[in-house]
């Protein structure tokens, strides 16, 4: 919950200024800007000389009715999003969002050629009680039980271990792998081997250009959720720069 339209129009202005600036990128790197409801279709169109897209943070499952204050998938689209973030766990904590829940905002996004970003991660409690994986498992049985296999290609995965996020402690680059390896299994298990391969799993808690040169290098990090750190161009871009050279 932070930028007004015209400081998210000019957040989109100075990042595309500093990238400019900044030296040709070894590889390509997919940006994708998450604002809020209100600056989506302002940002959707600053961002049209620009090389980013554009998500929602989240949705409503339904495609239309007496749902006050939510926001369907069909009105995503419309704003020009390509993305919508599903199961944030700030969404899980503050406004006990369920499983249940992020499976029908998966679907519903799909439906309207969203592509979800699925996000998974277990509590601090949960990772010293040795019950990590096993969230991990069940945040994504549940959260993609009704997507298809031929749909797995239009899915991101984002592992964010909550007692990271917001903390200045990541996950070490073991730690991450550890958790990474064992999501790529298990959508393995759900989807098969060659549907489960190109679905991209990033890595979101407590991400700065201090780490994340580190982060990437670690093979099975494909992507990165920025949390806190990309509030200020500067330092998103910063971000940015070391990931379009790892």
């Amino acid at each position: 919950m932070h930028k007004t339209i015209p400081e998210a129009n000019a957040f989109v202005d100075r990042l595309a200024d500093l990238l400019r600036q900044s030296p040709p990128p070894a590889r390509m790197v997919e940006i994708v800007l998450a604002p809020p409801f209100t600056a989506l279709s302002s940002v959707a169109a600053a961002i049209r000389a620009h090389p980013f897209a554009l998500s929602a943070q989240d949705l409503h499952w339904e495609e239309h009715g007496a749902f006050t204050g939510e926001v369907s998938a069909s009105m995503l689209k419309d704003a020009g999003c390509r993305y919508v973030i599903v199961g944030h766990s700030e969404r899980r904590q503050w406004f006990g969002e369920t499983n249940a829940a992020v499976q029908k905002k998966s679907a519903a996004a799909l439906r309207h050629g969203l592509r979800p970003i699925l996000c998974i991660g277990e509590t601090s409690d949960q990772r010293a009680s040795g019950q990590a994986e096993q969230v991990l498992s069940v945040q994504l049985a549940e959260g993609l039980a009704t997507v298809a296999k031929e749909r797995a290609g239009e899915v991101v995965i984002a592992y964010e271990p909550v007692w990271a996020i917001g903390s200045g402690h990541p996950a070490t680059p073991d730690q991450a792998r550890e958790a990474h390896r064992h999501i790529r299994t298990r959508i393995r298990a759900l989807w098969g081997q060659d549907a489960a391969e190109p679905v991209p799993i990033l890595y979101g808690g407590s991400v700065t250009s201090d780490n994340i040169a580190e982060l990437l290098a670690t093979p099975e990090i494909d992507g990165a959720l920025v949390g806190s750190a990309c509030l200020d161009p500067l330092q998103f871009a910063r971000i940015l720069t070391i990931a379009r050279a790892v």
